[in-house]
């Protein structure tokens, strides 16, 4: 193979492993080491059964929801999706423990020139110790923030998703 084939190769590998585990980037590795306090850990995704994701209000891909392991013990799980703000969606990173509680959420890339405040540690903890029982709703049990209230919506919109999913989950045993 020549040095060209070759690089041509390793970059043709990177890029399909970029597109095929896109939650898996160093913020979301060092984010997940900050909250469990090991870089000991192991990521397995989780595949939900075509018919039970269909039924879910935000649909669940291998690439989302990992369980993360220390040898054989569960710490708990990771979900990484994308959300829209007003021209542009932004990244986000929800941690639970392995109870299914919520120990950590991170805006881990955001797009829009305002808005960005739906970021701050501040405003993120609101949602820390909320689970699968819990109902969220912005204005309700959600702080808005002027100047940030369409991603403050889809925010609160997709955690309220994620938890009613992680219900719907829970009872049919497929995490």
């Amino acid at each position: 193979m020549t040095k060209a084939g070759f690089l041509g190769f390793i970059f043709l590998l990177f890029s399909l492993g970029f597109a095929i585990f896109p939650g898996l980037d160093k913020k979301s590795i060092k984010e997940i080491e900050k909250t469990f306090g090991t870089a000991d850990f192991k990521l397995e995704p989780i595949s939900i059964q075509e018919e039970i994701n269909s039924i879910l209000p935000m649909k669940i891909a291998p690439e989302n929801l990992y369980k993360i392991k220390k040898s054989d013990a569960l710490l708990g799980y990771a979900f990484w999706n994308q959300a829209p703000s007003k021209t542009a969606m932004f990244d986000y990173l929800v941690i639970f423990d392995d109870s299914l509680k919520i120990i950590n959420v991170k805006v881990l890339v955001y797009r829009e020139d305002y808005g960005g405040e739906i970021g701050s540690n501040r405003w993120l903890k609101q949602f820390i110790g909320k689970s699968r029982a819990d109902r969220i709703k912005a204005g309700e049990n959600i702080d808005v923030i002027s100047g940030a209230t369409i991603s403050v919506n889809s925010m609160t919109r997709e955690m309220d998703n994620l938890l009613q999913s992680i219900e719907i989950l829970k009872t049919k045993d497929q995490i």
